[in-house]
């Protein structure tokens, strides 16, 4: 017997630093079991920032043990990071942080954006990575609008491929298990069926409008739906013009040990993280 899909959405929100205004869906220390191999769903919905001389956003902060994953709808977003890596997301790009052994970085509204102001709608996952790769070396992926494929899966219904496959097409983005990670676009009534690796976790979020899944259950703007586990191909209807993010993947059945930036396996393993962020041992940021 197929169990319905259990739906999230009324969460408080709050701000992260003085940029971003979000709801977390979800975090590890919840649901971090049942989304894995996802961790955190933060969204940051449209919110309008006026012009400013001093760019808004997050300081410097240390992560370790797993990836951040940034998609920009609207707005601009400037990352550099103690690796030396650095980087301007813009809408329809992708920022996709390998963590790893461990970083610093810091993340602010685009200088120019900033001056300019205007609207700001992000989404930004948390991705865990297996005990074998979370002291990998620290990765930063920049995955451009025009490098993501979009693929039609019905009439009115398109796919922008960032991880994973769908429809024919492979998404850019290099991943250390198997993860999907589509932006939908529905037009009002148009219906679209996913499919779903036996065994992979899959969710759906929607950023704007609404979408009827099996059973009669709607998921409306700012809700996320998780699907049941013996469900294998999911079909979607909008009752609006949609926008909305699939993500799914293979679980990674391992514990998760997590405070604040850092996600490990064991208490021991966090404890060490703190103790090697303030020793400079992830390395600093240039002044």
């Amino acid at each position: 017997m197929t169990t319905s899909p259990r739906i999230l959405g009324d969460v408080p929100r709050h701000w992260v630093g003085d940029g971003f205004f979000v709801k977390t869906m979800f975090s590890y220390s919840d649901l971090g079991h049942d989304l894995s191999p996802f961790l955190l769903f933060d969204y940051a919905a449209p919110r309008e920032f006026p012009p400013r001389d001093v760019p808004a956003g997050v300081g410097e902060h240390p992560h370790r043990g797993f990836e951040t994953v940034t998609i920009a709808y609207q707005g601009s977003v400037a990352h550099r990071d103690s690796s030396g890596s650095s980087g301007v997301i813009h809408p329809g790009d992708v920022q996709w942080m390998t963590a790893g052994s461990g970083v610093v970085h810091e993340e602010f509204h685009e200088r120019e954006f900033a001056k300019r102001g205007g609207v700001v709608e992000m989404v930004q996952l948390w991705v865990n990575l297996p005990a074998r790769d979370k002291k990998t070396a620290p990765r930063y992926q920049t995955l451009r609008a025009t490098t993501i494929p979009t693929v039609a899966l019905a009439a009115g219904v398109e796919a922008r491929v960032i991880a994973g496959e769908l429809g024919g097409a492979r998404g850019p983005a290099q991943t250390f298990t198997p993860v999907d990670l589509w932006d939908l676009s529905f037009a009002r009534d148009a219906t679209a069926t996913l499919p779903r690796a036996a065994g992979h976790t899959a969710a759906v979020f929607v950023r704007h409008g609404a979408l009827r899944i099996a059973d009669g259950v709607t998921v409306g703007a700012g809700e996320l739906a998780l699907l049941p586990h013996d469900v294998q191909r999911i079909t979607l209807t909008a009752d609006a013009d949609t926008k909305a993010l699939f993500l799914g993947g293979e679980p990674i059945r391992e514990p998760i040990a997590g405070y604040g930036p850092f996600v490990m396996n064991t208490k021991a393993e966090i404890a060490a993280a703190f103790d090697d962020y303030e020793h400079g041992r992830m390395g600093r940021l240039p002044g």
